[in-house]
């Protein structure tokens, strides 16, 4: 409300002492001439030093901020009050960590100097709202050299990011990673019998696949062997030798594999070493094969001729030693993290408040299946069982519906599979393998994507036994409707989803059952 012109205080009714114990009305009125003596003006009233002791003591005590972000703690007495007997974190213990995405996008984060991978890896899922928290790695990325580890859970980000040089490219990526602990799981996929040394501990009446099994349970590794091609660094020569990896460090042969001592060179101490793979190692380093990783110093400046790089002949070779090298160093360490890792991959519930239970308790499940009506359904486990399938039902018949032929074509649902996280475009073969190799290699991880030779089909990518296969799917009209087939015809799907949720459950032509989707996310 607007007021012309001054304004002066009207305390009505009341005297100086009432006006301490029941307060004042307040209004604003324009400033009259003094001939209006119908008005009592305020004048400055003197409060008595027993009644500010007695206002002070009457204070309500502070009671926490319920929005602390808010105010500043400087400035705010609720905050001082709750802070007193407390220290305040220190400007030093914050650290900004600067991760990216698939997008090439990245987000800055102020983590504590303590955070480890495992922690930022939970702020990310929480901030890029992941629809899953399985499985999200921090992967150091040196883009200039094509080299990239997966950070363990419990390094320390900011230790991590120390070391880096200052005008590098070097950076954080944030990604699946589904073969992390996979050698828990499928040990010997990880550990071939032809790469278990003879030297290793317990071989007498023991099975290789019993062995990694008693070694891995205990958070140790049996003794790895086998022929690799290394170049030196500075070199442009690559040379085949023997080498064997033991929990005291890593070591060559100068004549063939003979493992006499006299005949073993000393080459790295694990504690102090990091392994990388290398990606594109033949055009980046003229390499034999593309099963290529890098053996370097922690402390080391990322240069080429700091670096010992070594080739193997075949995937599996290259990720048994990786894996080694790993259980080698940290041991028992791995074994917990991996614990840690299962035992929090479903996050909790929040509880519901009184409103959503009563709205949730007036709507019950049905089942109309029997003979004499409708039934309640009282198991819970049953009740969302019938939920799923009247929800898949619905879809198929929305589905078929739409791809009646009196439909027009614009209207037929074309688009259901482009939400989804397995559906990655049109990448090409390349690009799909590259991503499938990135985040793990393990039996099981598939993604769909167009087909760039044939118009209006789709691939389905999907890695078994570390290689990637590809299977084209076909469209095809059958009685005016349109369906999905890779078996020319044999079973059919009125989409993409229906296909993909088929292969979760049965294997059908495909080597093994679908199980981890290649998914990219954007921070």
């Amino acid at each position: 409300m607007e007021v012309s012109g001054l304004c002066s205080e009207v305390f009505e009714g009341l005297g100086p002492d009432e006006m301490m114990s029941h307060g004042s009305t307040l209004s604003l009125t324009p400033l009259i001439p003094h001939s209006s003596a119908s008005l009592r003006r305020s004048s400055p009233q003197s409060i008595p030093l027993r009644s500010r002791k007695e206002t002070k003591a009457t204070q309500a005590p502070s009671i926490p901020n319920p929005f602390p972000e808010l105010c500043s703690p400087s400035n705010s007495p609720v905050l001082i009050s709750s802070l007193v007997g407390k220290s305040a974190p220190s400007e030093k213990d914050c650290h900004v960590v600067r991760v990216y995405g698939e997008d090439t996008l990245g987000r800055s984060l102020s983590v504590s100097s303590g955070a480890t991978a495992r922690d930022v890896c939970q702020m990310l899922v929480q901030t890029a709202h992941c629809s899953d928290q399985e499985s999200w790695a921090l992967i150091e990325l040196h883009a200039s050299l094509g080299l990239e580890r997966c950070l363990e859970d419990h390094e320390r980000v900011v230790d991590v990011q120390s070391s880096w040089p200052v005008d590098g490219s070097t950076k954080l990526l944030f990604r699946k990673n589904y073969a992390k602990y996979e050698f828990f799981k499928k040990p010997m996929l990880f550990f071939p019998e032809s790469m278990i040394s003879d030297s290793s501990d317990c071989t007498k009446g023991v099975t290789s696949s019993e062995l990694v099994q008693k070694l891995l349970q205990s958070g140790a590794c049996p003794e790895i062997q086998g022929f690799l091609h290394v170049r030196e660094g500075g070199r442009k020569v690559w040379k085949r030798v023997h080498y064997f990896l033991r929990r005291s460090g890593l070591y060559c042969s100068n004549k063939g594999s003979s493992k006499e001592p006299r005949h073993l060179q000393y080459v790295a101490d694990l504690a102090d070493l990091n392994i990388y793979t290398v990606t594109n190692s033949r055009k980046l380093y003229m390499a034999p094969t593309e099963h290529t990783f890098c053996v370097k110093s922690r402390g080391e400046r990322a240069r080429s001729q700091d670096m010992k790089l070594l080739c193997a002949e075949d995937e599996q070779s290259r990720t048994c030693w990786i894996t080694a090298f790993r259980l080698f160093k940290y041991g028992k360490q791995l074994q917990c993290n991996y614990q840690l890792s299962q035992s929090s991959v479903r996050p909790q519930v929040p509880p519901r408040d009184a409103k959503a239970r009563e709205a949730e308790d007036s709507m019950v499940a049905m089942d109309f299946t029997g003979k004499n009506g409708g039934r309640v359904i009282q198991n819970p486990k049953e009740a969302e069982n019938a939920e799923q399938e009247e929800g898949q039902a619905w879809r198929k018949r929305e589905a078929l519906r739409n791809s009646l032929p009196n439909v027009p074509q614009s209207s037929r649902p074309s688009s259901v599979h482009q939400t989804q996280p397995w559906f990655h475009g049109g990448v090409s073969r390349c690009e799909a393998q590259r991503l499938i190799e990135e985040q793990g290699q393990v039996d099981g991880m598939f993604l769909i994507r167009e087909s760039q030779q044939h118009t209006q089909c789709f691939v389905l990518s999907l890695c078994y036994k570390l290689k990637t296969k590809h299977y084209l799917l076909i469209p095809f009209e059958k009685a005016g409707r349109k369906y999905y087939t890779m078996d020319d015809g044999d079973t059919v799907f009125i989409d993409l989803l229906q296909l993909v949720e088929f292969h979760l459950i049965n294997r059908g032509i495909l080597p093994v059952r679908l199980k981890h989707p290649c998914v990219r996310v954007a921070l």
